[in-house]
């Protein structure tokens, strides 16, 4: 009886013996694979960064309107030939910010070698006559002292504002006007009054003058729409934001209609 078992104990262990060998010689293979994978890779890396593969190849600027593209890159400090693992993205974010229009940069990457800086600019809200030049006002307050080739007419310009702060508070004013109003205005002249050194007088696109202070045109310059949906067809003249709000048409009344000391006809309209 126990030979019997011995011989069946010693049978077992020599079928087993063939499947060891194999599960051996498979983890010898995955080995062998696994450390063959990785010494191609690190030729492959090796390559990779002692070929021009490695350096910066394309360079570009998006999301600028009014900044040239190449004072972005000369003030980031990027150039093509750049080691694009070495790119301090911080630094050229930090370099490229220091310019006056730039509020924010994004530096992306796309492999292998392409750089894109991504800027957002700050929006202009306005442009200050001077001399027959149109120094952009940025939404910070910033002006900047560069001349625009052309009139403007992505923003209103300002005329007659020859002192900085009435300047910085129009730029202030303007930013809070609803973006569709401020398209409409055209100009902003600084009309100062004996009883109101903060006067102005707006002219827009559709053929209406506003009489208002820079002290609170941002509010009732909102009732704008409103108040010419209810004017007649065709009508024209001044709508007055001083105090209360009325229009005063350019157009002469007839015989019996209401007159103003100027001889116009004045209509109320409700804001």
């Amino acid at each position: 009886m126990n030979n019997r078992m011995e011989q069946e104990k010693i049978v077992s262990i020599e079928d087993r013996i063939p499947k060891l060998k194999q599960q051996r010689k498979q983890k010898t293979n995955k080995r062998l694979i696994m450390f063959l994978c990785l010494f191609f890779i690190l030729i492959l890396l090796v390559i990779y960064f002692q070929s021009p593969l490695s350096k910066i190849a394309v360079l570009e600027v998006t999301g600028n309107s009014h900044s040239i593209e190449k004072e972005i890159l000369k003030a980031s400090g990027v150039e093509k030939g750049t080691g694009f693992w070495n790119l301090n993205e911080d630094k050229t974010i930090a370099n490229v910010k220091k310019l006056k229009e730039i509020k924010s940069v994004q530096v992306l990457k796309t492999f292998p070698n392409k750089v894109t800086l991504q800027v957002e600019e700050y929006r202009r809200v306005a442009y200050a006559e001077k001399n027959g030049s149109y120094l952009p006002i940025l939404e910070n307050g910033v002006v900047i002292k560069s001349d625009a080739q052309s009139l403007p007419a992505d923003a209103p310009i300002l005329i007659n504002w020859n002192d900085a702060e009435h300047l910085q508070e129009m730029a202030t004013a303007l930013l809070k006007i609803p973006k569709p109003i401020t398209a409409s205005i055209s100009e902003v002249y600084h009309t100062p009054e004996k009883n109101d050194s903060w006067h102005i007088t707006l002219y827009m696109n559709e053929g209406f003058i506003i009489s208002g202070s820079v002290r609170n045109i941002a509010e009732k310059i909102k009732d704008y729409p409103s108040i010419v949906s209810q004017l007649k067809p065709g009508s024209k003249g001044i709508i007055h934001m001083e105090v209360g709000t009325y229009f005063e048409s350019f157009d002469k009344p007839e015989e019996n209609s209401g007159k103003t000391k100027q001889g116009e006809e004045t209509d109320e309209v409700q804001g």
